[in-house]
């Protein structure tokens, strides 16, 4: 019996309107355009601004585009899975809303929280849906709106992160292409370094609780930034090797986009150019689980039927890991 794979048939990206610059920056914290350049490679970021509009917002464009595109009716759709790390609502599910707003009706829809590394989370599950045989379209979301748990009197956190979200369709295939391998990780060690303390059941919310800012992100960089670079270039080493891929098989590497610096040593590592490394972050920051999605979206037209794409993630948890996709269209 032959292998069933899941391919990505479709990709859509979604970013706001507004640019929240350096320049801006400068004068809400006390930082400067060349000191968060040379440390992050960031330059600006986007910001959701429309009124009451959550993560499901930026969902919501980005499947409608992907309907679009691929003229697919959503009626067609099996299931949804988006990946955020700020939802709408404690519940119901960002996923529910956004299907809602595009008539999905017949898929069953969750959300999937893995920090930096959701999307790759979500489209390794994605993936395993569609392996099954049960399900022939699929629907993976990366949404966050960062800005609504991000300090902007704090230097160390505020010129990292940007809104945005990608979404891409899986679909069935005989044909060896699409996700062909993955390799995910966790390790809650990572716990106390990356976090939002607030608004959960361990700290639900009180006066108290916004008033110590313990429901923006608190980062410590230092340990993030090491543990990052280890375990991405860790994870994609291990998954080129047991997939018997050397550099010069792998058309693009598409990392997660948090710190330019953790980029290129990853890439340096894996004895990869950046040449051959998708790089956006200049232009939308940390979006958290949409970078990758938006990566793939914005160097789509350069990919190929066939290239091999390895993607690799870090985030809060900690998690991380890898997943070899072979491209399956032309542009």
């Amino acid at each position: 019996m032959a292998r069933t794979y899941a391919a990505i048939t479709g990709i859509h990206g979604f970013v706001p309107e507004y640019v929240l610059s350096n320049k801006e920056l400068e004068k809400m914290v006390d930082t400067n355009d060349e000191w968060i350049v040379s440390r992050t490679g960031i330059r600006e970021r986007r910001i959701l601004k429309v009124p009451d509009a959550g993560s499901s917002y930026l969902g919501i464009k980005a499947v409608e585009g992907l309907l679009k595109k691929t003229n697919t009716d959503p009626s067609e759709i099996d299931l949804v899975i988006c990946s955020t790390a700020t939802p709408d609502m404690m519940f119901p599910d960002t996923a529910n809303i956004i299907s809602d707003r595009v008539g999905i009706r017949k898929a069953f829809t969750f959300d999937l929280h893995a920090a930096c590394s959701g999307f790759l989370f979500a489209l390794t599950t994605g993936a395993k849906y569609i392996e099954s045989g049960g399900f022939k379209k699929v629907i993976i979301v990366g949404a966050d709106k960062m800005s609504s748990i991000t300090d902007y009197t704090d230097r160390a956190t505020c010129i990292l992160f940007g809104d945005g979200a990608g979404a891409v369709l899986l679909e069935p295939t005989e044909e060896p292409i699409g996700v062909m391998d993955s390799l995910l990780r966790s390790d809650g060690v990572g716990t106390k370094y990356l976090y939002q303390k607030g608004g959960g059941s361990y700290h639900p919310a009180t006066h108290e609780t916004v008033d110590n800012k313990e429901h923006f992100i608190y980062q410590d960089g230092k340990p993030v930034f090491k543990a990052a670079i280890e375990g991405m270039a860790d994870v994609v080493g291990k998954m080129m090797a047991r997939n018997g891929l050397a550099a010069d098989d792998v058309s693009w590497v598409v990392p997660h986009q948090a710190n330019l610096r953790i980029i290129e040593q990853v890439a340096r590592y894996a004895s990869f150019p950046m040449e051959k490394v998708m790089v956006n972050i200049h232009k939308y920051g940390n979006t958290t689980t949409a970078t990758i999605p938006l990566c793939l979206w914005e160097y789509q037209d350069r990919l190929k039927k066939g290239d091999n794409l390895i993607l690799t993630a870090f985030g809060g948890g900690f998690t991380w890991g890898a997943i070899w996709v072979k491209w399956a269209y032309n542009p």
